[in-house]
């Protein structure tokens, strides 16, 4: 038989299986994946087209006749992808974890992944066994240990009711056997199904295992606590994967800007952020081993475990605690000519986040009406705006406005922060004004001119104060003037 999609459609539906179009088109784009990688990386010892489509993809569906598929489902030894890919095919809801302790061989399993576009799969380079800290509802096999040496080995990571499914050839008995007899063991043989693939002389096997609840060893503290199935995250283990992409972004005050999403670190602000403002909050990012969403939220937000190493490029500010991934609100443009509301509109010039996160969580304190951001200042969503900032983000009424040197208001004062100004103790604060610190450094620019300049008094040993200091202060003074 010629080898082409068709064909290879012609024989899985003589086998008694039925894919949809998309999926066909999936598998034959993972069969010439895997026949272009196999001369270099010895992936399968089947060449025969043939015989490749029955051995590997109608022996891994059949499953499916059997038994529905444990969600999250690890494919211990996947090799190529085998049960995995197929199955990730044929049942895109479950979540499927591609384990393989070769290198070369993930780096082939996540290009598949890639660019087959499985956003249910996740490829882990390593074995399963005591270090595996994933806690899963489903193991898969392929003739990679005996039954009972992969029992043992998927102790640790299998839930309290959660299977194992040995794909094996019909001479296992002596294997179930061994494991009828291994001593304090927590799995129950539920069921036998033997087969054969249609239409050839090829016997199988499908063995299942069920972890009893009852049954279920004392873990040791650091164990995977148990989780809700509905609450498993999705595993993220490539810098390609769109999310992973997408919350990159957002560690830039242009990459916020373009793609309007930024990532909130630290556990205060995380925890207000869920409580109080869970509409713009898209997912919730942790390592492999992280937490899951607190109780009530996970309906709403969706949970992704990263990689260790891809969580880090991400915790830029090193809390180790979890991230939320959130939709920024869009900023509308400041105009002089709309109302000015009552009392400050704090102005905004910083270039240093840290300064413009700082000064927002004062001007939320004080009770500012409005904070707008000028063309120089950094993104308040930034990492480092968003920690120094803390709650007090997601209670500030943004707009956007013009370079500080072009800062017009009209017939609505502007007050600004100079070292030649008058003192700011002396200052009568109108009933609707704006206040204007400088930009970090070289302060006013040239030319501008406020409608009035006042200064901190300090110590002559000291030059000046920092910007979001000298705004604070400004903010306090401006607050005691109104008792």
């Amino acid at each position: 038989m010629v080898p082409s999609r068709a064909s290879l459609q012609q024989i899985i539906e003589a086998c008694g299986i039925r894919l949809t179009s998309p999926q066909y088109d999936q598998l034959w784009a993972y069969h010439r994946l895997l026949r272009e990688a196999n001369e270099e990386l010895n992936l399968t010892r089947i060449h025969n087209f043939e015989n490749m489509v029955l051995k590997h993809y109608v022996d891994c569906l059949l499953v499916l006749k059997f038994e529905e598929l444990p969600d999250p489902l690890v494919d211990m030894g996947s090799g190529p992808g085998l049960p995995g890919i197929p199955l990730a095919i044929a049942r895109p809801d479950t979540q499927i974890i591609l384990a393989e302790t070769r290198a070369n061989r993930t780096t082939f399993l996540q290009d598949v992944v890639d660019r087959l576009g499985l956003p249910n799969v996740a490829v882990h380079t390593g074995s399963v066994g005591p270090k595996f800290r994933i806690p899963v509802q489903g193991v898969i096999t392929r003739a990679v240990a005996t039954i009972p040496e992969t029992l043992e080995r998927v102790r640790p990571s299998l839930e309290p009711g959660g299977r194992v499914l040995f794909m094996k050839g019909p001479d296992c008995d002596d294997e179930i056997r061994a494991a009828r007899e291994m001593a304090d063991s927590p799995f129950r043989l539920v069921a036998d199904h033997p087969f054969s693939i249609p239409d050839t002389p090829h016997r199988r096997r499908l063995v299942v295992y069920q972890r009893e609840p009852d049954l279920v060893d004392q873990q040791p503290p650091d164990a995977p606590q148990s989780y809700n199935q509905s609450r498993y995250g999705r595993l993220i283990s490539s810098a390609t994967n769109p999310t992973f992409k997408l919350a990159s972004e957002g560690l830039t005050g242009r990459g916020i800007r373009k793609h309007g999403h930024a990532l909130i670190a630290g556990s205060k602000i995380v925890a207000e952020v869920l409580a109080q403002h869970a509409q713009v909050v898209e997912a919730w990012l942790t390592p492999t081993d992280g937490p899951p969403p607190p109780e009530g939220t996970t309906a709403n937000i969706d949970w992704h475990r990263l990689d260790p190493s891809l969580f880090e490029r991400l915790d830029v500010s090193g809390t180790r605690g979890p991230l939320l991934l959130v939709r920024v609100p869009e900023i509308p443009v400041w105009s002089a000519q709309k109302e000015w509301p009552l009392g400050c509109t704090l102005f905004i010039p910083f270039q240093d986040p840290e300064n413009v996160g700082a000064v927002i969580r004062s001007a939320v304190a004080f009770g500012v009406s409005r904070v707008v951001l000028l063309k120089e200042a950094a993104h308040p969503f930034h990492p480092k705006a968003s920690r120094a900032a803390g709650p007090a983000l997601f209670s500030v009424q943004f707009e956007t406005g013009p370079s500080i040197q072009d800062l017009q208001s009209g017939e609505i004062p502007l007050i600004a922060l100079a070292a030649d100004g008058a003192p700011i103790g002396e200052c009568s604060w109108p009933e609707r004004f704006g206040l204007v610190p400088g930009v970090e450094g070289p302060g006013l620019p040239e030319g501008w001119e406020p409608t009035k300049r006042l200064r901190i008094p300090i110590e002559p040993q000291v030059e000046s104060l920092n910007a979001a200091a000298a705004t604070a202060v400004a903010l306090f003074a401006w607050r005691m003037g109104k008792r």
